[in-house]
């Protein structure tokens, strides 16, 4: 609550009674009503903007002269924990690239360690210098085909709900459970009822899509066709246009960006790691990326930050206006987004701003919980006719059915380097039950070694692929003896790792070590023969079940043509 010597002095300062904390002269203001770009001051009373379109007297001046003033651009979807680094080195990773709000689904934390993930985010987010917003996770267990760290119901969520940097219930992925009404998924939408839910709904339409949106659904980030957008948004489904890591949908979706359509828009990476966003970019990417293939300039910077401020109720920004939250990008082409300066809440954001936060304790350093392994572990019965292999499509988490007819020895099946099939398994984590399983996949073009990741959507138990059992035993064992990570591994020797000891998904280290980290993992990995751009991730979801024929029965159970691991 502001109180009122502070709005005095907003109102004094507005009005040009006495000087602005800090005026921001000479740059071209973007009107994202019009498009028009005014040349004008905009003046800051601490954290708030209390002027523009005119001239002001400011106690300090920052000269913005040849720069174009967007708002703070907003990040509706993502998971910090798939950066690789914590919430404090996220914000120092993105803050640069003019990202003032993240909207954070904590759902990797959640589902390893419960509701000690949930209160590290809130920690670390009142300790930052952007505004990190936080989804309750909805889905702990994602699903029952899985074994996960932690189970939430709804009275587990319901004591953070009135937590300053909570929005609402984050993405609610088990769709089939709220079209059959499971009443834990019913539960948790009526205790969120009045507030903001976010959807997980791919290729969920017709009957089906209106049902969902009847629970009081609202946005949709799973959308990966013009046909399905176009019918959500229908409907008055807000639709979030992602361009993470892994998952790619920008290019099929650029052309909704248009003026008409922009306010039920918005932006989101889900998933985005330091090394791609050292060489790409951050949102100022998919803002450049837009445009340069065709979308209206105004519509996509409206995508970016206004329509996307009011599609989650976050009406105090934006928008550069007085009133309004100080997070303000200052531009030196609006097409190329080349960001020259970013200012947070009022600050200017450079290297000191970072300085004087608050430490918040890593959590989850002793969550991987798996045996010691040898290389029989990695060992796949032979089975009669053909083998069900897992087939990767690159820059998709969705994932193929395909069965090929596999070399045998001792009653056990081979991988075949001819057909690009080798060997997956997964190994629960969390000290529930030890399980083990190891199928087949294609699309790796892994000739020898393996690769192992302890960050395993959603469940996160390691994930290991290669073609050898001494190298994929090397590869988890060393993830074990970190505490999670990747690691790559070869004739039986890891030749590269990087380390995720928080819930085994975060590095405790600064977000430049981690991306050096990622380009000697890279590097190994091609050695390897690996021929997809981001191996690790696509490993991460690798496994997800697949859902391509989906029947809820009369029992609420769901019938699901997937992978079946031997």
């Amino acid at each position: 609550m502001t109180d009122a010597a502070t709005l005095a002095h907003r109102i004094a300062q507005g009005r040009g009674d006495e000087p602005a904390d800090l005026v921001i002269h000479g740059a071209k203001l973007l009107d994202l009503v019009g498009g028009d770009l005014v040349e004008t001051d905009i003046a800051l009373c601490g954290d708030t903007i209390v002027g523009a379109h005119g001239r002001y007297e400011g106690k300090a001046v920052f000269d913005a002269k040849g720069l174009v003033a967007v708002p703070g651009f907003i990040d509706t979807h993502l998971h910090v924990e798939s950066s690789l680094v914590t919430p404090l080195e996220f914000e120092r990773c993105v803050l640069p690239h003019g990202v003032t709000t993240a909207i954070c689904d904590p759902h990797e934390i959640a589902n390893v360690l419960g509701v000690e993930g949930i209160r590290y985010f809130l920690a670390c987010a009142q300790a930052m210098r952007m505004d990190l917003r936080v989804q309750l996770s909805s889905c702990v267990p994602a699903t029952h085909l899985e074994t996960a760290g932690a189970a939430l119901e709804a009275g587990d969520l319901a004591p953070f709900m009135n937590h300053p940097q909570v929005i609402g219930l984050a993405e609610f992925m088990n769709f089939p459970g709220v079209l059959h009404r499971d009443p834990g998924c019913l539960a948790k939408l009526a205790a969120f009822s009045e507030r903001h839910i976010d959807g997980h709904a791919p290729l969920v339409r017709g009957k089906d899509l209106n049902g969902y949106l009847a629970a009081g659904i609202r946005t949709d980030h799973e959308t990966t066709t013009l046909d399905e957008a176009r019918e959500k948004l229908a409907k008055g489904m807000a639709i979030l246009i992602r361009e993470g890591s892994v998952s790619k949908d920008l290019h099929a979706l650029i052309p909704l960006i248009t003026r008409d359509a922009s306010p039920f828009l918005a932006f989101c990476t889900d998933d985005r790691n330091p090394l791609d966003i050292a060489e790409e970019g951050h949102l100022d990417f998919m803002i450049r990326t837009a445009i340069a293939h065709g979308a209206d300039v105004l519509a996509t910077y409206r995508t970016a930050s206004l329509s996307a401020a009011r599609n989650f109720g976050l009406f105090d920004r934006g928008f550069i206006g007085p009133g309004k939250r100080a997070d303000i990008v200052l531009v030196e082409d609006l097409a190329a987004c080349r960001v020259a300066h970013v200012f947070a809440g009022g600050r200017l954001v450079k290297e000191a701003l970072f300085a004087d936060r608050r430490p918040v304790a890593p959590v989850g350093l002793s969550s991987v919980k798996s045996r010691h392994l040898t290389p029989d572990d990695f060992t796949v019965r032979a089975r009669p006719g053909e083998t069900p292999v897992i087939g990767v499509v690159p820059g998709r988490i969705i994932t193929e059915r395909l069965s090929m007819r596999l070399p045998e020895q001792d009653d056990a099946a081979l991988p075949d380097l001819a057909q690009d099939a080798i060997k997956v398994t997964v190994i629960e984590r969390h000290g529930r039950n030890g399980g083990i399983a190891t199928g087949f996949v294609h699309g790796f073009g892994m000739r020898h070694g393996a690769i192992a990741s302890s960050v395993g959507h959603d469940s996160h138990n390691l994930c290991v692929v290669g073609v050898d059992e001494p190298s994929m035993a090397a590869a988890a064992n060393r993830l074990i003896a970190l505490g999670g990570g990747f690691a790559v591994a070869e004739a039986g020797e890891v030749t590269a790792e990087l380390a995720l000891p928080v819930a085994g998904l975060m590095s405790d280290r600064p977000f430049e070590e981690v991306r050096h980290g990622l380009e000697g993992l890279r590097r190994a990995a091609k050695a390897l023969g690996v021929v997809l751009a981001e191996p690790f991730l696509q490993v991460a979801f690798l496994t997800l079940p697949v859902i391509p024929h989906l029947k809820i029965t009369d029992k609420g159970l769901v019938d699901v043509d997937r992978f079946d691991f031997v």
